[in-house]
């Protein structure tokens, strides 16, 4: 057997290289998951920590800088504002006192990182006063890194979960993986789990986002859980021709042109349903930096380093000139659809938790994107409030992680129910991606197209679900994300069609007027047979 050669069978048997245990135990490292890990540990718990990649590196902070926003106890404009900031583009989805609790604890985890001697970079430092929290990429992480290392938490990195494990009577109580550089297995029994995996970009190309395919999603749906908002995720990034850089305050600075030349009306982030009409409408589209004030180029450059590296590379000044723009998928990972948790981040899984762009955020930005601010202030909040609850639930178990049963409820990719190893993972993974990527399927849906998408969307579950599997340890990671990939498309499709209306980032070209009938949140859930619902929110 070679080094990473690892059979499917042992793998699918529960078979396992090592047996861990633990109180808590977070799959997900970057900075939801790493501050719940923090939370969890200074609660009392034993926690490991399962990391994809290397925690530190991996996940889409560490690939650009970002921000998260947080209240100033004695500044009432600045609470006024912050917590409005996105009540007018939220179309009635959101809730300002859930807005206003997150941040506020994103103003205590400020405190918490003062505390621990967190200095933010002198880039960011002066936007500290006005209620701004910076992490700079890997910087910030690698400061988490050793926060997590000097409270005893392990680490298990390269080390991606493929399936959850339950009890008999259903509760989360563990997961097991597999180590990418290696090929050995692992499990880790658990008294609660916490998912911090993030949203799903479908591999395309984003920077950052290489590492979230969904897993999540799968693990907690083959446990029961539902999801909400997934139609809300038509948000694509721009970014210049030939770079991945999505992120970066430049948006909101420039003007954007139709491959006329002519100039679109929006910037900033509205400008992205202009830019996709241009590209579809005149073949392609341009940008200029040109609305900049003096004081922007040393944050731009701070903030987007790989794309101002781009810019130097091909002689270009993005301030005077005009450059190609594309769009990138960017799918759950800056929208708002995700995993449905309660006030205490518990998932209707008894024992599983989850924090970030896992969850549902819909109650924060409605029916628009979570990026550029909320989706971090979330990350800090959820990942404090999970890792606090999922310790408590850990503790009130008694120590009983070691001694239990435990099944293992991984299915597709993982253990096919027919023919295994027939399926084409490259194969599946094409066909996924050409449902959910192009512009023209997913920037403006059609009812029609979103039905013959999900039409051929279910015949590759099934090709995934029957015979998807792998032999080493990168062929299994790679099936289980084919797997996550496919269900996550579905999910999506199938919210869509049930909000026929035109609302924030889901936009029907068949109905393109918002619905005052429509406020209302789109749940679903199941694998081979998906269901919808609506629910009104139980806010006024």
């Amino acid at each position: 057997m070679t080094r990473q050669s690892v059979p499917t069978d042992r793998v699918a048997d529960g078979v396992h290289d090592r047996t861990l245990t633990a109180d808590v135990l977070i799959i997900g490292g970057s900075l939801a998951g790493s501050w719940a890990a923090l939370s969890a540990r200074a609660a009392g718990a034993r926690v490991i920590v399962a990391e994809k990649g290397y925690l530190g590196t991996a996940g889409v902070v560490a690939a650009a800088t970002v921000g998260g926003r947080y209240l100033l106890p004695d500044d009432a404009k600045q609470r006024r504002d912050t917590i409005s900031s996105r009540h007018d583009t939220a179309y009635g989805l959101d809730d300002l006192a859930f807005t206003e609790r997150v941040y506020d604890q994103c103003y205590h985890a400020h405190q918490t990182l003062e505390s621990l001697g967190y200095q933010p970079g002198t880039g960011i430092a002066p936007l500290q006063r006005r209620g701004f929290l910076g992490f700079p990429g890997a910087t910030a992480l690698r400061f988490f890194r050793q926060q997590l290392l000097k409270a005893e938490v392990r680490i298990l990195d390269h080390s991606p979960a493929l399936e959850l494990l339950l009890t008999e009577g259903g509760a989360a109580a563990g997961a097991a993986g597999i180590n990418r550089q290696t090929g050995e297995t692992w499990a880790v029994r658990a008294g609660a789990v916490i998912l911090a995996t993030g949203g799903n970009a479908f591999l395309s190309g984003a920077i950052g986002t290489n590492g979230v395919t969904g897993d999540g999603y799968l693990m907690a749906a083959e446990a029961g859980a539902h999801f909400a908002g997934m139609e809300f995720s038509g948000h694509y990034g721009i970014a210049p021709v030939g770079n991945n850089c999505t992120k970066g305050y430049w948006y909101s600075s420039a003007t954007f042109y139709d491959a006329d030349r002519k100039e679109i009306e929006r910037n900033g982030w509205g400008a992205v349903p202009d830019v996709a009409k241009a590209v579809m409408e005149t073949g392609g589209a341009y940008a200029s930096i040109n609305r900049t004030d003096p004081s922007f180029p040393g944050l731009g450059r701070m903030g987007s380093p790989n794309l101002f590296r781009y810019f130097k590379h091909f002689g270009i000044d993005p301030y005077t000139e005009r450059f190609p723009v594309a769009l990138i998928y960017e799918g759950t990972v800056r929208a708002v659809g995700g995993v449905v948790i309660d006030a205490d981040t518990a998932t209707s899984v008894p024992g599983l938790y989850a924090a970030g762009d896992v969850t549902d955020r819909t109650k924060l930005t409605g029916a628009s994107m979570s990026g550029a601010g909320p989706a971090v202030s979330w990350c800090l909040a959820s990942g404090e409030w999970s890792g606090k609850n999922a310790a408590a639930f850990a503790a009130a178990r008694n120590g009983r992680a070691a001694g239990r049963p435990l099944q293992a409820i991984g299915a597709a990719g993982l253990r096919p129910r027919r023919d295994a190893g027939q399926a084409d993972a490259s194969a599946i993974r094409a066909g996924i991606q050409a449902e959910i990527l192009p512009i023209e399927k997913n920037v403006f849906r059609t009812v029609s197209g979103v039905r013959d998408s999900l039409a051929r969307l279910d015949r590759l579950w099934e090709q995934s679900r029957d015979g998807l599997a792998g032999g080493t340890a990168r062929d299994i990671l790679q099936a289980r994300e084919v797997a996550a990939l496919g269900a996550t498309a579905r999910w999506i499709y199938s919210s869509a069609l049930e909000r026929k209306e035109t609302r924030g980032l889901h936009r029907f070209k068949d109905h393109p007027e918002l619905d005052p009938d429509q406020q209302h949140h789109v749940l679903n859930g199941g694998l081979d047979e998906i269901w919808v619902r609506t629910e009104r929110p139980s806010i006024p």
